[in-house]
Order: C-alpha cells, then structure tokens, then sequence
C-alpha cells in the first residue's frame, strides 16, 4: 500500500475512525507539556493541527485550556467533522506537504499524521515546520520507534506508516532550528507511542 492511498482511506472511512478514537486522553500529559512550553505572544497558545482529524479529544482538549485552534487536513470527512466539534477553530482543507499559510503559530502539533508521509516527504516537513514557527514555539509529533515502513489497519482498512531513524529526527530538528526537549521511544503511558517534543530556536 502506498502513502499517497492515505489520503483517499481517510476520506472513505474518517467517520467510522472518529467514531472509534480512543477518548481517554491519555494524551494529556503530553498536551500539557505541549502547551506550557509554547509561548503565549498574544495571550493564548496559537495551535497549528497538522492532519487534525476530527478535534476529539486533543483538540478539543487544548481548546478548553484556551487555545485558538488551526486545523489542516487534507480531506473533506476531516475537516468538516473537525469544524462541527471546534466551531471557533479555523480549518482548512489542504496537504500538510503543500502548506504554505504566510503566518507563524506558538505551537505545532502533527500527532498520528505525520507518520503517514513517506521518508522524503518526512524529511521535507522539518523546513514546513520552521517556516510556521513563531519564536521559541513548540512542534510535537509522533513517529516510530525504528526506521522502516509498515501497514496498520483503521477501521479495518490498510494504512500505510513511516518512520526515518531517530537520530535522523534529531538531525532534522537541529538542521531546521529546533531543540529536542523531550524524546520518549514507545511511551508505555500513552498507548506505546514514540514521541518527540521540540522548540524553535531559529528565526
């Protein structure tokens, strides 16, 4: 299965995945460390949602704790749910490969999106996440735990993952301006996710 059939996947089964997201939030420990971390230029954390899926829960999450919300996704099922359960967020359907928004945000977030893009593309995000970074922000994404590519299944779909090496993430990050604060390899207390936690130095 090719990364470019992730798209079309989600666009056929978006409501049957937000309808089986886990809701837990077992996530929150990272969302705080997310947001506490972010500077707050304007009085509240600008959030930038890459593959911002349907909003539930983190985003809605991060809402709550007053954050003003951007979600991008590239497809129609995503957006429109994400807009019916944040209706003071902005949302727009896009690639996060392509964005190109002319405006910085205080924080990144690219959760379970990012490791869906193949390893070039991968690899061509970390300037996209500079180029969206206001001074000192935050990025926070997932990846795997080792390089490599696998085939998952959402709602009983194949869907395709990879993942560069993580002292590739670490070279990315300190190429493009950010600074690793936090590395965590399949963290047994947010569902084994391996996830990376950074700031933006440059300018």
């Amino acid at each position: 299965m090719p990364a470019n059939d992730v798209i079309p996947t989600y666009e056929r089964i978006g409501h049957i995945w937000a309808k089986s997201r886990n809701r837990s939030l077992m996530e929150k420990q990272w969302l705080d460390r997310f947001l506490t971390t972010a500077p707050r230029a304007t009085g509240a954390v600008r959030v930038l949602d890459l593959g911002c899926g349907s909003g539930q829960p983190m985003a809605t999450y991060l809402a709550e704790r007053g954050a003003v919300l951007t979600g991008v996704d590239a497809t129609d099922t995503m957006t429109r749910l994400y807009a019916q359960n944040l209706p003071k967020a902005q949302v727009i359907k896009e690639d996060m490969r392509s964005l190109n928004l002319d405006q910085n945000f205080d924080a990144i977030l690219a959760w379970n999106s990012f490791f869906h893009l193949g390893a070039d593309d991968q690899r061509a995000m970390f300037a996209r996440f500079a180029a969206h970074s206001a001074p000192l922000a935050t990025l926070m994404f997932t990846s795997g735990h080792i390089a490599g590519e696998a085939i998952g299944q959402v709602a009983d779909a194949p869907i395709y993952h990879a993942s560069l090496d993580p002292a590739e993430y670490q070279t990315l990050l300190a190429d493009n301006g950010f600074k690793v604060l936090r590395y965590t390899s399949e963290d047994p207390t947010c569902g084994h996710h391996t996830i990376w936690l950074a700031q933006f130095t440059g300018t």
